[in-house]
């Protein structure tokens, strides 16, 4: 028998933050293997044919405000390895019935004229935070701790701590109550919650900053970016490989999970503490997502000029209407006129379709584990505003939250954001600790979304994980962010 390897670090699950620990680690020169259960990386970053020929889907995320917002992205020379961003003409746009719409454009007085005598409600809510965003995004997407620009960080936190709807207040239209609805529902949890504001601002903030790009090729082009710096930088990969229990890990000095807690338990119970099992057991997952590809003959043809220049188009119409199906969704209800997340990459990234065909897709939220199928609703939202587009469709692809969990097991009933992110949940996922990537398992740490700063395509759970594992295990230190 040939001698196994031993690794000073081993990272089960390539997702983006599993990608971002593994580089972290490997940085320091250590021996890293980088373990997927999958047959190609990635976790939420893949692109596939789903439904006919030639039309590239992007399975899970596609849209990539919180990649270019990244800090420790931004270290990287992703460039280098293949990695492009294309910004659309308009980050996002909301149509109403009327058939007008706002929109989110990287410039923020444009935005905010848009909006009329709401205009200086909005520079006052979004304009400071774009102002200090350099000063402040190291501690918004990063773990509890004394942020470097207290003062900034208190006035921001001030805001964002409160409930979508307490914000909503401060307009006096539908169009910029419209518009904050949809940037709020992002949070995938009634708009009345606290912390719902924060989710709002920061994406918005992002559009001003950095706008909303898509992936030249698909979603895929990160994961494959990120796994060629990795590999570069003398790292393993192995795929194809779908651990069950600790028995099929190789030696190594420690391990991060870029699992939720769920898998967690299953992989590694017996290690735990009475304590940190409660905990885990007693994390709570959010609303599930029912989501459709489809293969297109033309551009969807939206009503609102802003909606056929938009990468993501948030459907919904009024606040009222979105704040009142986010809270069916939430509490177990399927709503008729579901709020709808669309994008359509294909307009900005003609690699993705067949010489003028187009591809898109759309989720909605729905309740943890649903079966049931909500492709007419989606579809039926997407007609309200953009009349004919049901005959545009050449094929179509639907998932539903146990068909999306089977996807990737992360998605626990449908949940992408690897447990909902609340008040309680905010700071504290998975569980109270002075540092929440720490097991109560020696050398053992968890790098996923479940950790803080949570959801999204910014790597840096995965960052704050392998920080903590090094400066633990190695004695060694990261760069700071």
């Amino acid at each position: 028998m040939g001698v196994v390897k031993e690794y000073d670090a081993v990272v089960v699950g390539s997702g983006p933050n599993g990608l971002a620990a593994a580089i972290t680690m490997q940085q320091q020169g250590l021996s890293v293997l980088l373990m997927e259960g999958k047959d190609t990386i990635g976790g939420g970053l893949r692109t596939a044919e789903l439904t006919l020929p030639g039309f590239r889907h992007d399975v899970c995320s596609a849209i990539h405000p919180m990649a270019v917002a990244s800090p420790f992205f931004d270290s990287l020379p992703l460039e280098q390895y293949g990695l492009r961003f294309i910004q659309p003409a308009l980050a996002a746009a909301h149509p109403f019935d009327d058939g007008t719409a706002a929109f989110l454009s990287r410039s923020l007085q444009d935005t905010a004229i848009d909006l009329g005598v709401d205009k200086q409600a909005y520079l006052d809510l979004i304009g400071p935070l774009v102002r200090d965003w350099d000063k402040l995004v190291g501690g918004i997407l990063a773990p509890f701790r004394f942020p470097d620009h207290p003062m900034l960080m208190a006035r921001f936190g001030l805001k964002a701590l409160q409930s979508a709807r307490s914000i909503a207040h401060r307009f006096s239209t539908e169009k910029a109550k419209g518009l904050w609805a949809g940037m709020t529902a992002h949070s995938i949890q009634p708009l009345t919650n606290y912390t719902t504001a924060a989710i709002g601002m920061v994406l918005s903030a992002v559009g001003h900053v950095h706008g909303w790009p898509i992936p030249k090729g698909g979603s895929q082009s990160v994961a494959d970016a990120l796994s060629r710096y990795f590999i570069a930088l003398g790292g393993k990969v192995e795929t194809g490989h779908m651990l069950k229990s600790l028995a099929d890990l190789p030696p190594t000095k420690v391990v991060l999970f870029d699992l939720t807690p769920r898998q967690l338990l299953d992989i590694a119970a017996e290690e735990f503490s009475w304590l940190y099992k409660w905990q885990l057991k007693n994390y709570r997952y959010g609303m599930g997502v029912f989501k459709v590809d489809w293969a297109l003959s033309e551009q969807i043809p939206f009503t609102a000029a802003a909606c056929r220049e938009a990468g993501t188009v948030h459907i919904g119409n009024t606040f009222a209407e979105i704040e009142r199906t986010e809270q069916l969704s939430s509490s177990g209800v399927h709503p008729e006129k579901p709020f709808v997340l669309l994008a359509q990459p294909s307009i900005f990234d003609a690699g993705r379709a067949p010489a003028g065909k187009h591809t898109a897709w759309a989720y909605c939220h729905v309740p943890n584990g649903s079966t049931k199928d909500m492709t007419q609703a989606i579809e039926d939202q997407v007609e309200r505003f953009a009349p004919g587009f049901k005959d545009t469709i050449l094929d179509k692809q639907v998932m539903n939250t146990v068909q999306v969990e089977a996807y990737n097991p992360n998605y626990v009933g449908g949940d992408i954001n690897g447990g909902v992110i609340d008040v309680r949940q905010l700071y504290t996922r998975p569980a109270l600790r002075i540092s929440p990537y720490r097991t109560s398992a020696k050398a053992m740490y968890i790098c996923s979304s479940s950790t803080p700063p949570g959801g999204g395509v910014h790597g840096m759970c995965g960052y704050y994980a392998a920080k903590q594992a090094l400066a633990d295990i190695f004695n060694l230190k990261s760069p700071k962010f």
